[in-house]
This record gives structure tokens, sequence and C-alpha cells, in this order.
């Protein structure tokens, strides 16, 4: 699973007893070797999708970690871009690798139930974040987004058709989910990390309860199932307003 330049068990049992923040301040200069980050296909793939709506002026990269998806907000924006995160350990590495093309970044530690900014965004994307925020906790995350879009402004994310019951990928995510379960009974902090808590018709009632209209865009990319369904679909919310 993971490169030679990747974190060791040891390093992972470490921040796996740790809380989110300081699990992720002690994997970042890892991070990018490891399966935990978004793989470029998916990041291409979402940065020709914005192409084809785009130019944006301002974008944010909601749980930005190392920036990968700020170097797809600075294909797309015009006038800024900003990644938002709160581990210092991934701003700090992100600050030092990630310098795209195009408009100037800014990188901002809060919590992105918390963002500290006005409705100043005509676009924020997120990657491979959702798992660290509890079925409870997304109408304040999904508020806390449209609070920083302008009028019209859009909130896009890809996600993963769900692995079919039965199979290996299905089974894997369900015994990490699992273990992190357990992890969470027994030891103090927790670690919110789950796969399987961020449900397809829960995400998109949350997003219309928070005011934003939802499209599914399918990412031609990564093809089909046997039914005929996307692989992988590129969730558009835009803000609302009459």
């Amino acid at each position: 699973m993971f490169s030679p330049e990747g974190p060791r068990l040891r390093e992972l049992v470490v921040q796996a007893l740790s809380s989110v923040e300081r699990g992720y301040d002690l994997l970042a200069p890892k991070f990018d070797h490891t399966p935990f980050r978004t793989p470029d296909s998916v990041l291409d793939a979402t940065a020709s999708a914005l192409r084809r709506t785009g130019p944006f002026d301002a974008g944010l990269d909601l749980c930005c970690g190392t920036g990968a998806g700020v170097e797809v907000l600075g294909q797309v924006c015009r006038k800024s871009v900003t990644g938002v995160d709160f581990s210092a350990g991934m701003l700090s590495v992100a600050r030092e690798r990630v310098r795209p093309p195009g408009p100037p970044v800014g990188w901002v530690r809060a919590d992105a139930r918390a963002l500290p900014f006005g409705p100043v965004f005509d676009l924020v994307v997120s990657f491979g974040a959702f798992g660290h925020f509890l079925p409870r906790e997304l109408p304040g995350l999904f508020a806390q987004v449209r609070s920083v879009l302008r009028p019209g402004g859009r909130f896009v994310f890809p996600v993963v058709a769900p692995p079919r019951p039965g199979s290996l990928t299905y089974g894997t995510l369900l015994g990490f989910d699992a273990v992190m379960r357990v992890r969470n009974a027994v030891w103090r902090p927790p670690f919110v990390m789950y796969y399987r808590t961020f449900r397809f018709g829960d995400m998109r009632r949350e997003l219309v309860r928070a005011g934003f209209r939802v499209e599914f865009w399918a990412l031609p990319e990564f093809g089909r199932r046997r039914d005929g369904s996307p692989k992988v679909r590129l969730v558009v919310a835009a803000r609302a307003d009459a």
C-alpha cells in the first residue's frame, strides 16, 4: 500500500492513537506517499470538468491537507486561491511544496466547521475529507460552506461509487470502520476517520436543506459500472438564492 518514502507501521499506529489534528501533523511530511492522498487521476478529471464551466474568480480548497486541491483551483481561478485546514503540519508541507501557476495562493489554519471568511468565494472544492465528519455534523458543515460562497457560487467534490456488498473492497472498508469504532470506544481522544458514514442520499438531502441546488456530473474518465451508473461522480452544489 505504501511507497518506500511513506510512513512505517509504527508511525501509523502513533498517528491512529492521536487526535485527528495531531495525527495529521505527524503524518504530514509523508502524507503524499500514502493511499490517503487523492489520486492524480481524480484531481485531473475534476480540473477538466471545472475548466468546461469556469473560469472562476476566487477559490477555496476545504480541508486542503498538503494542497493537492489548491493545484486544481490554480487551473480554474483567476484572482485568488486559498487552502484551509486545521492541521498546522499539513499546511506547513503545503506551503513548501505547492506553488501552482496562476493567481496568488493563501493558506489559513481553521476548522471547516467554523470558517473565518465572509461570502467571498465563487468556488469551494474538497477532496477526500468527509470521512472526518460524523453524519450529525453535515448540516453545520454545509451551512458553513454556503456562508462563504457568493450568490451562485459552487461547492464541488468527487464521489466514488460505493463498493458492492460482498466485494473485497466492501469488506476492507467495513473492517476499517469497525476497527476505528472500537478504537474510539476505548481510547481518547477520538480519531474520526470513517469510510462508510458519508452516504450518498444523506449527503444530497443535507446539501438541499443547507440551501444548495445539487447536480451530479459523471466523470467519463473512469467509465461506468455494469448497471450503467458512473464509477465516479462530481457533486456540483450551487448556492441557491431566492
